[in-house]
């Protein structure tokens, strides 16, 4: 049920009430950042946590998405998150905050698999030279 009470009850919200619908196929780390790139966008730069947090969040996503980053990234993505979250002036800050917080809290495993599998083409690179 779509409804706040019940969404809140399962650690979401309505936000603007705008709902995407994805199936399995959507690569979700590419579907945050590209979120997060919107957001880096809209900022309109008099907050500094959302001028700069904003660009933060889509340049790690980015490098995620093709798993060229690092483990403890993914930390340091969340602790971004929380330095923008609540500290704006406007919403946008905790707008584009909440998405990556949700793709780190949901999805973890998935940014683990595809940094360890891009760890592992550039050691099989790196031993065939």
């Amino acid at each position: 049920m779509m409804d706040f009470d019940a969404l809140k009850q399962v650690g979401s919200g309505l936000g603007t009430a705008a709902v995407i619908v994805m199936d399995k196929s959507t690569d979700i780390i590419a579907a945050i950042s590209r979120l997060a790139h919107f957001y880096k966008h809209e900022s309109c730069g008099q907050c500094t946590p959302c001028r700069e947090g904003t660009g933060w969040l889509w340049n790690i996503l980015e490098r995620m998405k093709v798993g060229n980053a690092q483990k403890q990234e993914i930390d340091m993505l969340w602790e971004i998150t929380k330095q923008i979250e609540g500290h704006t002036i406007c919403a946008l800050g905790d707008a584009a905050a909440w998405p990556v917080q949700g793709l780190i809290r949901n999805f973890r495993p998935e940014i683990e698999r595809r940094i360890n599998e891009c760890e592992a083409v550039q050691e099989k690179r790196a031993a065939a030279v």
